[in-house]
């Protein structure tokens, strides 16, 4: 029986209004990514002999390391290992611990009671609400950003209220912004630096006026930190739990995925405040039964071994700055983050003589179908598009030539600002 069959049979109307109720499938609306995967594929078809530039991939482009993956091998094959492990064990939660006292100078942080292992950040997300969110409450996330904790929201009747990040105050929220009377309904607040999509990172005394609002306002900070060891240029990696009073109001989720190219191990923890850390374990204990023990003793040897993520940081920023002198010699007004392997530029308006660009949407399909470079659109906060700088080159002078191709590309139109 084929989709449109079954559509007209009972499980059509027993769907939950969250996905889309009786009309779940029927939406014929095409996503973004489904239209980059999409423009991908045809200009690949039509021009079967010129690379594809993938710069819109947000994953590493290397193996883990391979002090990690023996590890995992030796642990793998221990009997005493192969069995549930529920919300974690000992050895990772203190390996968690130490990580943030030595690389974010994060003291006075309990193992046993203050950090939990998560199955990477993206399930942390959608299971915090949970513990959270009852009809009605708020959560407030920052736009162009990752929607998850604000898509579970909405599943649990919640609302979402979003604060653009603007170029004009470095891509933080504006929290003044927030009128009061959605303050006080608020229930949680999404933060996430170094930024995805914009690579802007926060500083100590941004922290610092979160963590007084958040008093104020009785609200749960919840600080998403996939990209906060991955800084560049003498900038010390910097964590919401280095901030006085950070603990009192909220947790913050770490991941190896993007620090350790540990993407689909899918290992990370949530680290603060005890009664938070409690109740997402609770949460969490009623949505699996834990990640592989040998993969928690693998991220554990990670941990121990933040060289690993330095000498991957010093690969982004030597990509990175490639990449800004490239477009910035093309018209383009890019400025090298401080951390993350995102550079977030504003689309030119439009070709001299030629076509115009009313979004970054535009502009992205443009790359795409007329250079076969992708990237990534974001026109929540104005047109600008993404591109990552885990671009597949094997050494340093492959990613001097895949960036020169890029250049070489752009560089037979002008384009307007």
């Amino acid at each position: 029986m084929s989709i449109e069959q079954y559509q007209e049979t009972f499980i059509q109307t027993n769907f939950a209004e969250r996905i889309g109720g009786a009309n779940y499938g029927k939406d014929t609306a095409i996503y973004k990514f489904e239209k980059i995967k999409r423009a991908k594929a045809s200009a690949k078809q039509d021009f079967p002999d010129i690379e594809l530039i993938d710069m819109g991939v947000g994953e590493p482009d290397e193996m883990a390391d391979e002090g990690i993956v023996a590890k995992l091998a030796e642990e793998a094959a221990k009997e005493e290992n192969r069995g549930y492990s529920d919300n974690g064990i000992p050895e990772f939660k203190a390996a968690a611990a130490a990580y943030l006292k030595e690389v974010f100078r994060v003291d006075g942080i309990d193992p046993v009671n203050e950090i939990v292992h998560s199955i990477g950040s993206k399930p942390a997300l959608a299971m915090l609400p949970s513990a959270f969110i009852n009809p009605g409450d708020i959560t407030i996330m920052t736009v162009p950003g990752y929607p998850v904790l604000g898509t579970h929201t909405k599943y649990l009747g919640g609302q979402v209220h979003a604060v653009e990040l603007k170029k004009e105050n470095n891509f933080l929220p504006d929290l003044n912004s927030i009128p009061a009377e959605v303050a006080a309904k608020a229930k949680l607040l999404y933060l996430n630096y170094p930024n995805n999509p914009t690579g802007a990172s926060a500083t100590p005394e941004f922290f610092a006026e979160v963590v007084a609002w958040a008093k104020k306002y009785n609200v749960v900070v919840i600080h998403d930190a996939p990209y906060a060891a991955l800084t560049y240029d003498g900038v010390k990696p910097l964590s919401f739990l280095s901030v006085p009073g950070a603990k009192d109001v909220g947790v913050e989720l770490h991941s190896l995925s993007k620090s350790y190219n540990m993407t689909g191990w899918r290992i990370g923890f949530v680290a603060g405040n005890p009664l938070v850390v409690k109740a997402f374990s609770d949460v969490k204990d009623n949505n699996d039964s834990g990640q592989f023990i040998a993969i928690q003793k693998a991220a554990a040897y990670g941990l121990a071994h933040p060289e690993i993520t330095e000498a991957i940081a010093a690969k982004y920023s030597r990509r990175h700055n490639m990449l800004v002198d490239a477009l910035n010699a093309l018209g383009f007004k890019a400025e090298k983050p401080k951390g993350s392997f995102f550079l977030y530029v504003a689309a030119p308006k439009g070709v001299k003589g030629g076509r115009r660009f009313e979004s970054g949407e535009d502009f992205s399909q443009f790359l795409i179908r007329e250079k076969l470079i992708s990237t990534v659109p974001w026109d929540d906060a104005g047109p600008f598009v993404r591109f990552s700088v885990t671009f597949i080159a094997s050494g340093e002078e492959e990613e001097k030539r895949v960036i020169s191709e890029i250049q070489r590309r752009l560089s037979d139109v002008e384009f307007e600002f």
